[in-house]
């Protein structure tokens, strides 16, 4: 599973969240910049991202 990169960045923009938000949630930092750099995602990770950006998993995710 991978982030889909425009997705998320609509999601921030929508959730008016920046990184340090997401940080601030609980994502760690390095985790973001691996997956915003295309690693692959763990579901669990995935999760916490869209419920701190409001939003359904499948909203973030790249659809294969």
């Amino acid at each position: 599973m991978k982030l889909d990169r425009k997705k998320y960045e609509l999601a921030r923009a929508r959730a008016c969240m920046g990184q340090k938000d997401l940080i601030a949630a609980g994502i760690p930092k390095g985790t973001l910049c691996r997956i915003i750099g295309g690693a692959e995602l763990r579901p669990e990770t995935a999760g916490r991202i869209a419920k701190a950006l409001g939003v359904d998993v499948t909203e973030i995710i790249e659809e294969n």
